[in-house]
């Protein structure tokens, strides 16, 4: 059945119509409340896109998910489920507030390839023994990722109580970190170009690392001989094998590279926006980065796009709780419908147009 439906129909139809059933359940569950959908929806996206300063809280939401959803993906196409991004952007998140403190940096350009470093490693070790039990004792990955999310936490609330919060501070956070480390925003980067984009939005220089790393890991999935072994293992670990693949290897490095993309998310929220490290700073960009995968067939053009989708719904959803008077639970609510349809519910949708497409197959067979 897999071969049935062409590949656009799986990397657009398919998606299109489970936002449309999504934001369909979403309109009733609105008029449910006594609210006008048509009014929601046109708030939602001003609110997302009527302004730079929207522009700028989108795109810094669509970073982090950015992030996280690479690192679902690269995990997805060794047939591995990640779900320990959550865990391991927060030990990216110590990491990189780690290196920005180590030193007086005298210029952001010096200090972020040095707490891109450290995020990526903190974010890679973090990933490096859920892999390791894994490859070597058979620790199905659900499991120990899961629960490394929950170890993590545990950590970095030790770190921020007891080891890097200044003296007589009350705050569970680290110290403001040096000038030299402040990232520039999108506003810092387009005014040389006279293009005017909003000074208060959080939107920085991360969006453009995000879809570096983009294209990066589409270069090492589809143009290295790495990527093909990691793909033909996640197709067939018995096939793989037989063609003298190591499946230790390949579940070790693809969680590395895994993990390493989740620290990286630090440089936009640690780094970038906050200027120091704080509990849950990745609030829950990790679990979302599942569903941008998913939602994005695990590539990473549609992990961008499902990303900034998915920015709007956070952005739009803020906008729309603070203009509409709509429970801010109601916006997890549609966000949980996005995720339900192009995620949980994806079968539903495809079956029935695999049917069509079948059908088309054998009318034009039977024509001949």
């Amino acid at each position: 059945m897999m071969d049935v439906m062409p590949r656009w129909a799986d990397v657009v139809l398919v998606p299109l119509i489970s936002l449309i059933l999504a934001f369909g359940i979403s309109a009733l569950v609105i008029l449910g409340i006594g609210k006008d959908p048509v009014e929601a929806v046109k708030l939602m996206v001003t609110g997302a896109f009527g302004s730079t300063y929207g522009w700028g809280y989108t795109l810094f939401y669509a970073t982090n998910f950015i992030f996280t959803g690479l690192a679902f993906a690269v995990a997805s196409h060794a047939s591995m489920f990640n779900i320990g991004s959550e865990g391991q952007a927060t030990l990216g998140g110590l990491g990189v507030a780690l290196v920005c403190l180590a030193l007086p940096w005298p210029h952001w350009a010096i200090a972020l390839p040095a707490a891109m470093i450290g995020g990526a490693l903190f974010g890679a070790a973090w990933a490096f023994l859920p892999a390791w039990l894994q490859a070597k004792r058979g620790s199905h990955i659900v499991i120990t990722t899961i629960m490394f999310n929950f170890i993590g936490a545990a950590v970095l609330n030790y770190m921020l109580v007891n080891v890097m919060r200044p003296e007589g501070s009350m705050d569970p956070a680290s110290a403001k970190f040096p000038a030299g480390t402040n990232l520039p925003t999108l506003h810092d980067i387009l005014a040389p170009f006279g293009i005017e984009f909003s000074s208060a939005a959080p939107a920085n220089i991360s969006f453009l690392i995000a879809l570096l790393a983009c294209f990066l890991v589409w270069l090492m999935l589809w143009r290295t001989r790495f990527g093909f072994e990691l793909r033909a293992f996640g197709r067939s670990e018995s096939a793989a094998v037989y063609a003298g693949i190591s499946p230790a290897k390949i579940i070790i490095v693809a969680m590395l590279i895994s993990g390493g993309l989740s620290g990286l998310m630090a440089i936009n929220n640690v780094m970038g926006e906050a200027e120091r490290l704080v509990l849950n700073s990745v609030e829950g960009a990790g679990f979302i980065g599942i569903a941008v995968a998913l939602m994005g067939r695990n590539h990473p053009v549609g992990v961008a796009l499902a990303a900034i989708l998915f920015g709007f719904l956070y952005q739009g959803g803020a906008e729309l709780a603070l203009w509409m008077s709509i429970p801010r639970e109601l916006i997890v609510v549609i966000q949980g419908l996005v995720i339900l349809f192009t995620g949980a519910l994806d079968n539903m949708v495809r079956m029935p147009i695999e049917r069509v497409f079948l059908m088309m197959r054998r009318n034009a067979k039977a024509g001949e």
